[in-house]
């Protein structure tokens, strides 16, 4: 099997010196990713499209090969196919009966040819003849330009010829890493998520910073998420996450601030401390999920106080979103789940929050803020590796990880709902499928004599819920982790 990796557009207009720089990035991204999946993998190509070649006909290992790509900054499409020697016109035909004759059977098609080379025929030259030859040779079938049932894709590089079994949307971008490093402000919700997202869809290293308001439970949650949109589209490079206690910033503006200015004063708190984490990343940049009148504290005037509370720049890439569209975006790459239930934490809520925040105001509420409370709160941040984000010193003592199942053991697959479609768990157990997002009230409905077994694909959210259902005074949940 053979993957065509078509890059994204804009790439193909910068200058050689950078095209080459960001398809050589991605080149690098591909294998870092690919590899974990199918050892021997192969990616070469230095221009135009990348091939991507495994010896791996298990279908679901080409369809995880399939997804990882649909999901990596910098694609445009992803074309599956079967390649050939380049022969003739007459061998073109040929071989995309082979491939494509049971697909057009009954319906209408269209052939399309790209080519790159010289060649004693044009690529209109193909169309057509590998159309004439495929309407004699299948039945039921009937040619159609416009809008046909199937498109039979054609690709000649040289002396190589591509039919195309498949062809996939990637989500566009640059490669990770060809962009210098920001520092987004998540919180766990659709907008801060979304907006992490699209920072890294634009190839931008996206650190995670997460301001703990004193919700054991948020913190998980927004741990999970930030996990999720790391592995999904930016597993290939490592990057942190900063937890900063909030607790007392929030106790401070509670008893000392103006009520309709606390919301305000919160978010200028949020960024001084992003701002020193910031520096000590060597990142120049924060990201927010603000978009403009979507909240009090959103305004126009109110985004200009806010923002002089540093002088790094901040990157909102929502601000002219409407709440659907962001909504949307959210279900689209799958953080949608995640911000329907994840714990709330209200830190502070004005009663009449004003709207438009003066500078000299602000200025007042902040002389009688204790900064001190600010500078212990930014000393006492915790960073992390992304990828054992979601470990926990307690998880070692406190849950039971088993690689063998008892006989009568229930395992409950706590998955996303697309991961476990994609892959699911066959097992002779009874298997029970709860998403995490779930699983605290499905749990408390479960039969208290029975023990079950938390499943995830690498054992890490399975540990962490475990953990909480520990926490919450659940005594018969124990964690599957099967031997590699």
């Amino acid at each position: 099997m053979n993957f065509v990796v078509k890059i994204f557009p804009e790439i193909t207009i910068k200058s050689k010196p950078v095209r080459q720089r960001f398809v050589k990035q991605l080149r690098r991204n591909i294998r870092t990713l690919l590899r974990p999946i199918d050892p021997g993998i192969d990616v070469t190509g230095t221009w135009d499209k990348i091939i991507i070649s495994t010896e791996q006909q298990d279908e679901q290992v080409c369809r995880q090969i399939r997804e990882q790509l649909q999901h990596t900054p910098g694609i445009c499409h992803i074309l599956e196919v079967v390649d050939f020697p380049l022969v003739d016109l007459d061998d073109i035909t040929e071989k995309a009966f082979q491939v494509m004759g049971e697909a057009i059977r009954g319906k209408t098609f269209c052939v399309r040819c790209q080519r790159n080379g010289h060649h004693e025929f044009s690529s209109i030259e193909v169309e057509r003849y590998v159309g004439g030859g495929l309407l004699q040779r299948v039945q039921d079938c009937s040619v159609k330009l416009k809008n046909p049932d199937v498109t039979v894709r054609i690709e000649i590089h040289h002396k190589q010829l591509y039919i195309v079994r498949e062809r996939h949307l990637g989500i566009g971008g640059y490669p990770l890493g060809t962009q210098d490093a920001v520092l987004s402000l998540i919180s766990g919700g659709f907008d801060s998520t979304v907006s992490s997202f699209l920072t890294m869809k634009r190839g931008v290293l996206t650190h995670f910073c997460f301001f703990n308001l004193g919700g054991h439970a948020h913190e998980i949650g927004v741990k999970e998420v930030a996990y999720y949109l790391w592995s999904k589209y930016g597993a290939s490079h490592r990057v942190k996450f900063i937890t900063v206690p909030f607790e007392g910033v929030v106790e401070e503006i509670l008893t000392k601030v103006d009520n309709s200015y606390m919301g305000v004063l919160l978010k200028r708190m949020m960024l001084r401390a992003a701002d020193k984490v910031a520096e000590n990343l060597d990142v120049h940049a924060l990201v927010t999920g603000e978009a403009i009148s979507q909240v009090s504290s959103q305004t126009l005037p109110n985004l200009g106080v806010i923002n002089q509370a540093t002088d790094r720049l901040v990157l909102r890439p929502l601000i002219t979103m409407d709440k659907q569209d962001i909504i949307d975006t959210a279900a689209r790459i799958g953080t949608e789940e995640f911000a329907k239930h994840m714990p709330e934490y209200c830190g502070v809520i004005s009663v009449n929050p004003t709207t438009r925040a003066k500078p000299e105001k602000v200025s007042r509420e902040e002389q009688v803020f204790d900064f001190a409370v600010l500078e212990q709160a930014i000393s006492c941040a915790s960073a992390v590796s992304i990828h054992e984000v979601m470990q926990d010193d307690r998880q070692i003592h406190e849950v039971q990880i088993d690689e063998v199942l008892p006989e009568q053991a229930i395992v409950i697959d706590i998955r996303h709902p697309d991961e476990e479609e994609n892959k699911p768990l066959e097992l002779d157990n009874e298997v029970k499928t709860v998403p995490f997002y779930q699983l605290s009230r499905v749990f408390a409905e479960l039969d208290r004599n029975q023990h079950y077994y938390l499943y995830c694909e690498k054992g890490v959210m399975s540990q962490l819920h475990a953990l909480h259902l520990l926490d919450e005074g659940y005594k018969n949940v124990k964690v599957y982790r099967p031997a590699k």
